[in-house]
């Protein structure tokens, strides 16, 4: 009896054991097959508030707030003409004094009580920043934007105005000069207060950089780093021979913040991807608070698979 149960038992623990391992396989090469790859990066940028521009102590003591050192004198003060009013001077010249002096302290009160320049650090310096976001994803045989970008990365300075306005321009220029790749794109805008800020733009910028395995390029405060870009990552984050990897496609992600209004419009075609890259690409670099380019993949010969954009990338619309 005994010897019959292993006999029925036998053959069935192997079929287990055959299915576990089926099941293995499958799962770990879909695994593989999801696996973020090597990316690269470039950005900068400055969140801080501006200075509120504190002057050097008067001879009378305290500070200069901009409306004339307080009531101690200046064509700011209430009191400046109240000599001539008493019959301290006269003549037109003086009479143009007084209308400058009540003129000059009518206008710095109305803006302190309206708030257009408060002391006590409101709108001024706290404003209201756009952070928008625009994803376009490129066909892999696209490789000169990736040329392009890996160039940008050892040139731009993106500490400075100019440099973060010159990135802006060159990327959104060089994805525009090759629609022939496109197919996918996603935009988002936000508004949040400068205060704010810097966390959307730094959640937006991780959400990305979390998508692939390595950075293999990236210069953020103007630090650059690099690792060896002639060697592909496969799936597994590895080194592989690039005949070891399907290429299909590359990701492009820009992340803008600005102090002006950005409303870029939902990607429904290549028209309107058109014109989110225009928008962006012709933001006033004064303007341009932050900004940073990923891409995705970065290494020779790595792309993204179809799966891999179904997975990390969900919400891109083919245009």
């Amino acid at each position: 009896m005994i010897n019959k149960l292993r006999s029925l038992i036998k053959p069935l623990m192997k079929s287990l054991i055959a299915a576990g391992l089926v099941l293995t396989l499958v799962f770990s090469q879909t695994g593989d097959a999801l696996a973020a790859r090597s990316g690269g990066r470039i950005g900068g940028g400055s969140f801080r508030a501006p200075s509120r521009g504190y002057s050097a102590p008067s001879n009378g003591g305290g500070y200069n707030r901009g409306y004339g050192g307080g009531y101690g004198g200046g064509f700011s003060s209430p009191f400046f003409f109240l000599p001539f009013m008493f019959g301290g001077g006269g003549g037109s010249l003086f009479s143009l004094m007084i209308m400058v002096a009540v003129g000059g302290y009518l206008l710095q009160t109305f803006k302190r009580v309206t708030g257009g320049d408060s002391m006590e650090g409101g709108d001024v310096y706290n404003p209201q920043v756009s952070i928008a976001q625009i994803q376009v994803g490129l066909l892999a045989d696209a490789r000169n934007v990736q040329s392009k970008l890996d160039q940008l990365a050892t040139t731009v300075n993106a500490e400075t105005a100019s440099g973060r306005m010159h990135l802006l321009q060159e990327t959104s220029l060089e994805l525009l000069r090759h629609p022939e790749y496109w197919t996918y794109g996603k935009t988002s805008t936000q508004q949040a207060k400068l205060d704010r800020a810097e966390a959307v733009f730094n959640q937006l910028s991780l959400a990305e950089r979390g998508k692939f395995t390595t950075e293999t390029l990236s210069k953020v405060n103007n630090q650059l780093r690099q690792a060896d870009t002639n060697a592909v990552l496969n799936s597994t984050g590895e080194l592989a021979t690039a005949e070891q990897e399907r290429a299909e496609y590359i990701i492009v992600t820009l992340i803008v913040a600005a102090t002006r209004s950005i409303q870029l419009p939902k990607i429904n075609g290549d028209a309107d991807l058109r014109q989110a890259l225009q928008m962006l690409g012709s933001l006033d670099g004064s303007a341009i608070v932050a900004v940073e380019a990923i891409w995705t993949p970065q290494a020779n010969g790595d792309a993204l698979t179809t799966d891999d954009i179904h997975t990390h990338y969900p919400d891109l619309k083919l245009v």
